[in-house]
């Protein structure tokens, strides 16, 4: 009898245990024992420190209107497993993905009589193998592809893609990728291949060097994007999506190799709805939810903030933030706008106590700080604060804004 959506949500949340482990060789041998669904549609992926699911979602939309059947994989989800994976931008439904599940689960099955004992394949392996199958039993021409996390060792990086997108490069995950701004471009830029196209956003000048020197050395053309595209309005709001859009286009332009069509081009940008990206989700007092977590994901969110609250007064934030994550930076970039602090803490196991957050706080001299643990309670607490002609804004974390839109009680299981 077929998986039921209930029987691969308990698969791949028993896969959490076994967390991430670095390193391709169970991934070849999963796409083997799947048949090599990825060498059946091409492929653009996408890797960087921040945007990479609106540039994927943009680049999706925009081939989409261009007449081709497009899907995708973006990582990780708010409500449901089944949000990563997307043919004609549209969710895969839970039964399909619990077909694919099944089948990844399968040959996860059949690859691990190979391994040693203690090797298992992980959650994100599975979740990518099941992708890679759904894309290519759903026959779409072009898969937009975003990576875990770096490039080098990601699981999704057994997708011999066309185009390859570099949204940015900030510290991040250095326990993994390497203490500077040169390793993670290296390791973020391992996912180039010969004779293709790698589309580049405003980088740090030592990215940009890495980003020259692996293009001379695969033979690939090199596209650097320097601002959004003028007089297209987006429906997506802040500065940083115009940024990724117009990465976007690149890369669609790229992959189509002609001039894109202006009409599809603002179709796209009109229509394309990010969630959880400066997410109106409530008003009296307006309510967004934004899913920055880090320094340069808060500076790009900080600079938006003006024009995405319209102004209002007060502006209460609700914060919490994941122990990895330089809180301070990002502290010192959202602070300086706000009238009122409200801290909380996510579910996930990795989040920063609320205590912490409040004597970070205290340092950089913001508003006054009140602790709420629960997640919706302190969003509840914020409205209240704000009042009805103010706005409030829940940021820190993807896990934060998963807590708040999904079914209360539900393991959301999104370690990437």
């Amino acid at each position: 009898m077929p998986w039921s959506a209930r029987q691969a949500e308990e698969y791949l949340l028993g896969l959490e245990p076994f967390g991430m482990r670095f390193g391709l060789d169970r991934m070849h041998k999963l796409m083997t024992a799947l048949g090599m669904p990825q060498r059946r549609f091409a492929q653009i992926h996408v890797v960087g420190s921040n945007g990479k699911s609106s540039t994927v979602r943009f680049t999706a939309a925009i081939l989409e209107r261009h007449g081709l059947r497009t899907g995708s994989y973006t990582s990780p989800h708010l409500r449901a497993f089944s949000e990563r994976i997307e043919v004609g931008e549209r969710p895969v439904s839970e039964e399909r993905l619990a077909g694919a599940v099944e089948r990844a689960a399968a040959a996860a099955r059949m690859i691990e009589r190979t391994l040693d004992a203690e090797d298992r394949v992980t959650q994100f392996e599975a979740l990518t193998g099941a992708a890679f199958h759904e894309l290519a039993a759903q026959g779409v021409e072009v898969g937009v592809v975003e990576a875990g996390l770096g490039g080098r060792h990601d699981a999704t990086n057994v997708i011999p893609s066309r185009v390859q997108v570099l949204t940015g490069v900030a510290l991040e995950h250095t326990r993994w990728l390497g203490p500077t701004v040169t390793h993670i471009a290296e390791e973020k830029l391992a996912v180039v291949g010969d004779h293709a196209t790698l589309v580049v956003s405003e980088l740090d000048p030592r990215a940009m060097e890495v980003a020259e020197r692996v293009a001379r050395g695969h033979a690939t053309r090199l596209v650097r994007v320097r601002e959004g595209i003028p007089d297209v309005p987006l429906r997506a709001a802040g500065e940083f999506q115009r940024r990724n859009f117009a990465l976007a286009a690149a890369a669609a332009e790229a992959f189509l190799g002609r001039p894109l069509d202006p009409l599809a081009l603002r179709r796209a940008a009109a229509e394309t709805r990010i969630p959880g990206r400066l997410d109106r989700v409530g008003e009296s007092p307006l309510t967004l939810h934004d899913c920055a977590h880090n320094p340069a994901g808060a500076q790009a969110l900080a600079e938006a903030i003006p024009c995405a609250t319209e102004g209002r007064r007060p502006f209460v934030l609700v914060l919490s933030v994941l122990e990895d994550k330089d809180a301070a930076c990002m502290l010192a970039a959202l602070l300086p706008l706000a009238d009122g602090l409200v801290l909380t803490r996510c579910e996930n196991p990795r989040a920063l106590s609320p205590a912490t957050l409040e004597r970070l706080a205290g340092k950089i001299g913001g508003p006054p700080a009140e602790i709420v643990s629960d997640p919706r309670a302190a969003v509840t607490r914020a409205r209240e604060l704000a009042g009805e002609a103010g706005a409030v804004l829940a940021t820190g974390s993807i896990y934060l804004i998963a807590d708040l839109v999904g079914d209360p009680g539900r393991r959301h299981g999104a370690s990437l």
